[in-house]
């Protein structure tokens, strides 16, 4: 019998991670995980020896892109000259992440079927960003998402919003990934916590500061061909044990498993049906919200290239999470039937959120298992790398080109300032994740998709297909979404009850999306009906040029 030691709610949360983070599969991790039997990369040189070898490969790559980084364009948008299938990579890569790895494939092992509604959540939310977001996104921006919410709306005011809401979306999840990255290294390969957490921060600013979207796009499409690779090994090697037949290999799981037969059932993770609409709204509309996913429709040349980039990264990602659960399940059924992966994979015990590293080194040995220590690491690097560029540009292009300077800065000021702002956010990484890092943070991740659900999701919708949306509504609706978000996650009983200490919740359910977008969507329409004022109908009667130009692929410069 498996003995599954999971606390269900910080876990859940941490899921959320799936577009980009690793605190999922660690913030939740039992502390016996570093005791048990497992093998320790920590003294294995092979895991060593392959993750000096990544870093040192996307150093170079970095030295390479520095030559060609020599633009605002270059910078924030790789000069529009990514190809769609290596942009599909790229988006693949930022975001299936070592959570996606670590935390799906955990979910699975305990919990069956349940765990599929994280990879389902995140792969549904492709088809919303294909069909109603990436061709006006591509047309009517240059940079950042700030850029096709002020298409026609007074630029300082909405520009300022759009951005504080994209710093307050990238530095949280920044804040998740430091901790999740000083967490994983210090355990994959023995390092020091904050030597660790300081490693992370300074490749991180290294990788943006000088070789800008483009080493950002190439770490993210090298990390998700080693993703790939890795898992298809695994789930290979699973499969080949069972004949491959997934009906014999779940048949051994139903076995295997103490809940046998209620693995393959729905309905254990999320316990009622607000929880589960929330978590649902959460995951497929977050990631339509999240500035750094938005920003790589502007690294392709026009919005053709746009919607294939959105059907390639589709493809990959969903072969990724069919991967996933082939290793999930697979798993259940060696640990029972074959001594060889019990003995191998005894820490799965003790520390579920470290399936995949164990059936790793269960199927390949030290090699492999270095290689996938290895490659959860380069999960890491390529997340951090596209929020820090997220965030900067921001600061860069938003704030300081468009809302202090009005439009009037210089291209090599603005690039000064966004690589000033790199290093900031790059001080500030290091020293958010040293402070919170024995602090539980798993629901700083459900947090970040929700504001992006609930600020900018809403924001960019209305602008791109309502006639009626004014200044006004955009930003006051859209500030009362991020600020409904931020208090229903403090009043429910992930913090008020779990980090708080607090006898019972005020808000009784786990995620906040339904609720807050709710209030998003309500402010966003009733501020701006009731703005009478002239702007508000100059605003209104641009909606016609800004169609015209959409469907042209004009975007407003400036």
């Amino acid at each position: 019998m498996i003995r599954i030691f999971f606390s269900r709610g910080p876990l859940l949360n941490a899921m959320l991670s799936g577009a980009s983070g690793v605190v999922g599969a660690l913030s939740a991790l039992p502390a016996a995980a570093a005791e048990t039997a497992a093998p320790s990369s920590a003294h294995n040189p092979i895991a060593i020896g392959m993750f000096l070898l990544f870093v040192t490969s996307t150093l170079f790559i970095t030295r390479w892109a520095a030559r060609k980084n020599n633009s605002v364009s270059d910078h924030y948008a790789a000069g529009g000259k990514i190809t769609a299938f290596q942009n599909g990579w790229a988006i693949a890569g930022d975001y299936m992440s070592a959570a996606s790895l670590l935390g799906i494939s955990a979910l699975v092992f305990t919990s069956g079927y349940d765990g599929l509604i994280y990879s389902i959540g995140f792969l549904a939310s492709w088809p919303i960003i294909l069909f109603l977001i990436a061709e006006p996104l591509r047309n009517l921006g240059r940079y950042t998402l700030a850029d096709v919410v002020s298409y026609r709306l007074q630029q300082r005011p909405i520009r300022a919003f759009a951005a504080s809401s994209s710093i307050v979306i990238v530095l949280l999840y920044l804040v998740s990934q430091m901790v999740g990255a000083g967490k994983l290294v210090e355990l994959l390969f023995g390092f020091n916590y904050t030597i660790a957490v300081v490693m992370v921060g300074v490749l991180m600013v290294v990788y943006v500061f000088f070789g800008g979207m483009l080493a950002t796009t190439w770490i993210q499409i090298i990390k998700a061909a080693l993703l790939l690779a890795g898992a298809a090994f695994m789930a290979f090697m699973v499969l080949q044990r069972f004949g491959f037949s997934t009906n014999t290999l779940f048949s051994h799981a139903i076995l295997a498993h103490p809940k046998h037969a209620a693995i393959m059932s729905p309905g254990g993770l999320v316990s009622d049906p607000v929880s589960a609409v929330s978590l649902g709204l959460a995951l497929i509309f977050g990631t339509a919200g999240l500035p750094h996913i938005l920003m790589r429709f502007f690294t392709v040349g026009d919005a053709k290239a746009a919607r294939k980039s959105i059907l390639y990264a589709t493809g990959i990602v969903g072969i990724g999470y069919a991967l996933i659960i082939i290793i999930g399940f697979g798993t259940i059924a060696l640990v029972a039937t074959d001594p060889q992966y019990h003995t191998a994979s005894g820490a799965v015990i003790g520390g579920v959120n470290m399936v995949a590293i164990h059936l790793a080194h269960a199927v390949g040995g030290n090699v492999f298992l270095g290689f996938i220590c290895a490659v959860a690491f380069s999960t890491i690097l390529a997340v951090v790398a596209g929020l820090t560029l997220a965030g900067s540009s921001a600061v860069s292009h938003d704030l300081y080109a468009n809302v202090i300077r009005r439009g009037t800065a210089s291209d090599r000021d603005e690039m000064k300032v966004s690589r000033i702002t790199t290093l900031v956010l790059g001080v500030l990484a290091i020293l958010l994740g040293i402070a919170f890092e024995r602090q539980n943070i798993a629901f700083i991740v459900s947090l970040t998709f929700s504001i992006a659900a609930s600020s900018n999701f809403p924001v960019l919708l209305l602008s791109i297909y309502w006639r009626g949306l004014t200044t006004r509504g955009a930003v006051v609706g859209g500030s009362l979404g991020l600020i409904s978000a931020v208090t229903l996650t403090i009043l429910s009983p992930t913090v008020w009850v779990r980090v708080l200490g607090h006898a019972h919740a005020i808000y009784p359910y786990e995620y906040p999306a339904l609720f807050s977008m709710i209030v998003a969507f309500s402010g966003v329409v009733f501020f701006s009906v009731t703005d009478t004022s002239a702007r508000g109908a100059r605003e209104r009667a641009l909606y016609g040029n800004q169609l015209i130009d959409s469907e042209l692929g004009m975007a407003k410069h400036g």
